[in-house]
């Protein structure tokens, strides 16, 4: 589903990513563990096109599951076989793009099935079905959940050429995640996070990846503020949204704590803006035992 291949970035011209390659398939929760600035938030904002963070080298192939319009996507069964990235969006290439701003259904598509994620734009990202989760999610005064989170999903779905929900359609939708993940509809009505603790702010947040229903999750530090019962909740949200075979999660964590409640296929170390070793469920035990001092030497 996505390929990273030697992925440098630097923020404010000082490098922080030196060169990470991962694959991630469809149907895997792979683990980002590492120290405090090793780059596992840069690679996150890097993977979403958050402004102000410079790709310096490398490149990132998204393969969606499905065929998009045009016929991309359908990608390969492993994002490791996928070798180079195929023929790309062509979407710095004028006369391959004609509609209105942010219609991926208006790209024309070149031949072949992987698309280069660092060409689109954050919004295009988004409609791909790429969802960020934030280490702090932020608030936004004066705009409520419910409109916040209806404008996104309908944005998303013109872009992908695809009807938009009604408002009755909306709030159904709304009010069972709300209920799966035990918050109260009322809180849907208020301004987004704002007034919100730090485990009803995570919670919210997942009612968004629900609603949003993303192909692919990067989750950069979810289990950051939680407490034990946040945290379970937070975990069963991720395993009942995101673990199908048609999707996948990047999930960034310093804890095992959260890994005992959503496993991983994969556990990754960053240090240094490298990832320099990978493993099974097993490596974050390892870490939570004896650090990542000798990793990160």
């Amino acid at each position: 589903m996505l390929k990273i291949d030697n992925l440098h970035a630097s923020v404010d011209g000082k490098p922080i990513l030196k060169g990470i390659s991962l694959a991630i398939n469809a149907g895997e929760i792979h683990a980002i563990m590492g120290p405090n600035g090793s780059g596992k938030s840069t690679l996150s904002y890097v993977l979403a096109g958050r402004p102000g963070y410079e790709v310096t080298g490398g490149s990132v192939t998204f393969f969606p599951p499905l065929p998009l319009a045009g016929g991309a996507g359908g990608g390969p069964e492993t994002a490791s076989e996928a070798g180079p990235p195929l023929t790309q969006f062509q979407v710095n290439d004028a006369p391959h793009r004609s509609g209105q701003a942010g219609g991926l259904t208006d790209l024309k598509l070149a031949s072949g099935r992987g698309i280069d994620l660092l060409a689109l734009e954050p919004h295009e990202r988004a409609a791909l079905g790429i969802f960020l989760g934030f280490q702090y999610p932020v608030e936004i005064p004066g705009v409520s959940n419910v409109q916040f989170l209806r404008t996104a999903l309908n944005a998303q779905r013109r872009a992908r050429g695809e009807d938009e929900l009604s408002a009755g359609d909306f709030l159904r939708l709304a009010r069972q995640q709300a209920d799966a993940l035990g918050l109260d509809m009322e809180m849907m009505k208020r301004a987004v996070n704002v007034g919100f603790s730090g485990g009803e702010k995570k919670r919210n947040e997942m009612v968004q990846m629900g609603i949003i229903d993303p192909t692919l999750a990067i989750l950069d530090e979810t289990d950051s503020g939680l407490d034990i019962d946040a945290l379970r909740v937070v975990g069963e949200g991720i395993n009942r949204i995101m673990r199908k075979p048609d999707k996948a999660v990047l999930l960034i964590t310093h804890y095992q704590r959260l890994l005992d409640l959503v496993r991983p296929d994969f556990v990754h170390v960053l240090a240094g803006g490298r990832i320099v070793r990978s493993g099974g469920p097993e490596l974050a035990l390892e870490l939570e035992r004896e650090g990542y001092g000798e990793l990160a030497a």
